[in-house]
């Protein structure tokens, strides 16, 4: 038996970035323990947060919070967590100098845990929601990453950060990539070169999902054979002339129900004329309707990647900024998905792909095997893998 523990999170507030832990946070606080989840309560994270019994401890975020568009220059994307890693650590210290945890627990940008982690001596456990280094990583992406212009500017701010809060023996590659502990919150399928990765630093607890009641629920209506979902999240959905594709392309499709999210920013006037069945919505609660979808259009976020397969359903992947084109080749890789980039989605080209992946047998086999293996792992798995680090 585990003692009751004080178990502190680190955060930032991106939602990407708290969906794939919250179910952790929340099995931890039913299991006893004192849990305390260090973010900015902007938007819809304080009520997430709150919904799993953990303590805010509140600080101010430098980062972009809601639908911003996050920048798209990695060395620009790289400045911004770090800058407010520098914001968020004389916080963090104030609120845990004289009550400090047992064990951090902390986002990949959640850089201020590991720090007091390692002045205080206290274990810090990194909860990665997307891909971990790999064998090559320093030489092939930090490498790239390191030519880019004004990326020596950031890691001399980077080491010099470290240097004064006394990280002397580790610099920003090895800090920021390489990790004590961590758990990787999604399938190994999602995994660049996952047969290199380091396991005695990395465990693979897959996706750690709940039931999420409080998004509320949906039904399939009445005679509709097979469900389409098509969503690209909540940051990159101004794209009317691609929801109006997928209207052309899956409107009147025999047997074929459509729920079609286009977020905040696309009036349902600039779709046209919409088939009876199709349904659209700004916001749609995700996980409910992908557990009962035959089909997936995503935009290959990590989260809306392992959702669909921790729920078998084949994916037409429609990257639009970041990691997720690597996500989508991923997919394709694991044999359960087409990648067909926003230029080339024409209608010809979505009602093909859904119609080939719909009807290939391999796809089903190996998406119910995948998907059997995460229902396997997950919460009550990644939350005994903290307790450990708490007995430790």
């Amino acid at each position: 038996m585990t003692r009751r523990a004080h178990i502190a999170m680190v955060g930032v507030p991106a939602v990407s970035h708290v969906l794939p832990s919250l179910e952790i946070i929340r099995e931890l606080v039913r299991r006893g323990h004192r849990v305390t989840y260090a973010n900015d309560p902007a938007g819809r994270i304080g009520d997430l947060i709150a919904g799993t019994g953990a303590e805010l401890v509140r600080f101010t975020t430098t980062l972009p919070t809601g639908d911003e568009e996050w920048a798209n220059d990695p060395v620009e994307g790289m400045d911004i967590f770090l800058e407010d890693a520098m914001n968020v650590l004389p916080v963090l210290r104030e609120a845990y100098d004289g009550d400090r945890p047992d064990v951090f627990l902390y986002d990949i940008g959640g850089y201020a845990a590991r720090v007091l982690g390692i002045r205080w001596d206290i274990p810090a456990l990194q909860l990665s929601p997307t891909y971990v280094a790999w064998a090559d990583y320093q030489d092939t992406v930090m490498e790239g990453l390191r030519a880019l212009p004004g990326a020596t500017e950031h890691f001399a701010k980077f080491d010099a950060w470290l240097a004064e809060n006394g990280v002397t023996e580790l610099d920003h590659s090895s800090f920021a990539g390489r990790p004590d502990r961590a758990l990787a919150m999604i399938p190994e399928e999602m995994q660049p070169h996952a047969e290199t990765v380091d396991r005695d630093t990395v465990t693979f607890v897959g996706p750690c999902l709940g039931e999420r009641a409080d998004q509320g629920t949906w039904s399939a209506p009445a005679g509709a054979d097979q469900v389409l979902l098509v969503s690209l999240g909540s940051a990159y959905t101004n794209l009317p002339g691609f929801y109006r594709s997928c209207i052309e392309a899956f409107g009147d499709l025999p047997g074929w129900h459509v729920v079609l999210q286009v977020g905040a920013y696309v009036d349902r006037a600039e779709l046209g004329p919409v088939p009876g069945n199709i349904e659209v919505h700004t916001w749609v609660p995700q996980l409910d309707i992908l557990g009962k979808a035959d089909a997936f259009v995503t935009h290959a976020g990590m989260g809306g990647c392992s959702e669909g397969l921790y729920t078998s359903t084949p994916m037409i992947a429609v990257p639009q900024a970041v990691d997720q084109f690597g996500n989508a080749d991923q997919l394709v890789a694991a044999g359960v998905a087409r990648r067909i980039d926003t230029a080339d989605a024409t209608p010809e080209r979505l009602r093909t792909a859904l119609l080939e992946l719909t009807s290939d047998s391999g796809v089903a086999e190996r998406l119910a095997r995948i998907g059997a293996r995460l229902h396997e792992s997950g919460t009550g798995y990644a939350a005994d893998l903290v307790e450990a680090e708490v007995r430790g």
